[in-house]
């Protein structure tokens, strides 16, 4: 399965859902902030790099597949527990990206900032897609869907 974008969640997702995850997004921006003015920008910086929206996303993303299972008739609890973890699985090998977009960046600023960006995005998305394929290589039969094998 090659990596694509898919614009049907823009179609699916309601006007009030983007509120709610622009209302936790900014609150989780205003914590770090409020953290990196106690703790320091190194700490504060920790926290923002923190996926600010994933919270607001996994519960959305369970609330559409349980609602999508349940318009066909089906009970969709466990549909919808499965599609958000597959979410926090994606942010997490997204944030193993981050860290290599961080880490490039840092090390080649002093050079060029524009360079540094270049290189750092280039790096985050090496890093975020061999993460991606490495996990699917490596992911166990047992746990593969029926529409896999």
């Amino acid at each position: 399965m090659p990596v694509k974008l898919s614009s049907s969640a823009l179609k699916q997702t309601r006007w009030y859902e983007y509120g709610v995850r622009f209302l936790l997004g900014g609150a989780a921006t205003v914590f770090a902030g409020v953290v990196s003015a106690r703790g320091g920008v190194a700490i504060g910086g920790l926290f923002l790099a923190l996926p600010a929206i994933f919270c607001a996303s996994a519960t959305l993303i369970e609330s559409h597949e349980r609602r999508a299972k349940e318009k066909a008739g089906l009970p969709g609890r466990r549909r919808g527990r499965q599609a958000a973890a597959l979410d926090a699985a994606g942010a997490g090998l997204g944030s193993i990206g981050l860290a290599a977009f961080a880490a490039t960046f840092w090390t080649l600023v002093t050079a060029s900032v524009v360079g540094a960006f270049a290189g750092a995005i280039l790096v985050w998305a090496a890093v975020s897609v061999s993460a991606w394929w490495l996990r699917r290589k490596l992911r166990s039969p047992s746990h593969t869907t029926q529409a896999e094998r």
